[in-house]
């Protein structure tokens, strides 16, 4: 399993070819059988240590003395359009941002990055934007918002049929495999590993920036 923090890693660096995602929720129905509920829209969140951005005035000193701009991602949330075979899914977030000198009005631009993941750890398409927030003259604290999008396609977002009808059987009590968790079953799994993918956001940080937010 990939850690978070080597994951992170990977989410900083650049990506590869084109994407899709499917999330589920699997809820046992009555312990004869197993109800998917599936959507094939992705699920949208943030990555570990990457919800955070610090700054600092002097390169190298991580002292909180010489820390400049502090911020933070916050209020995802994400629309999708489920009514075409290339589903369109929008994530849209705050930035929440923090200065330690306020004299001056101020503009600051943060990079952040958008990468739709399949399986929990490989990376299929990334890009990086920006949000820019202004401090007025005297303001401690700023506001902006965001927004990435990305496309999934339904049918890489599908479980095969065979792999649907597994897991959803009904099983009686005296089957052959009735006390058998179907997801337990290692082409159970990877299936539904290649067919789930999410929506992730967070700062675009460069290896320090991400080793301090590890740390700190």
């Amino acid at each position: 399993m990939i850690t978070r923090l080597r994951l992170a890693a990977v989410l900083m660096m650049g990506a590869a070819i084109a994407g899709c995602k499917s999330d589920g929720e699997l809820v046992v129905d009555q312990g004869v059988g197993i109800t998917a509920i599936r959507t094939a829209c992705p699920a949208v969140g943030v990555p570990d240590y990457t919800g955070d951005i610090t700054t600092f005035r002097v390169p190298g000193d991580v002292s909180a003395s010489n820390i400049d701009v502090t911020a933070s991602i916050t209020n995802v949330r994400s629309t999708c359009d489920e009514g075409s075979p290339r589903i369109y899914s929008n994530a849209t977030f705050d930035v929440l941002a923090r200065r330690t000198d306020t004299r001056g009005a101020r503009q600051v631009t943060l990079p952040f990055y958008s990468v739709v993941l399949r399986g929990g750890s490989t990376v299929v398409t990334k890009r990086v934007g920006q949000v820019t927030l202004d401090f007025a003259d005297g303001q401690e604290r700023a506001h902006a918002r965001a927004q990435a999008g990305a496309y999934v396609d339904r049918a890489e977002a599908t479980l095969p049929a065979d792999i649907r009808d597994q897991i959803t059987r009904r099983r009686r009590a005296g089957d052959e495999d009735a006390a058998i968790d179907p997801l337990t079953d290692p082409g159970v799994k990877a299936a539904i590993a290649r067919a789930t993918f999410e929506l992730l956001v967070g700062f675009q940080l460069t290896e320090a920036q991400l080793a301090y937010n590890a740390t700190r």
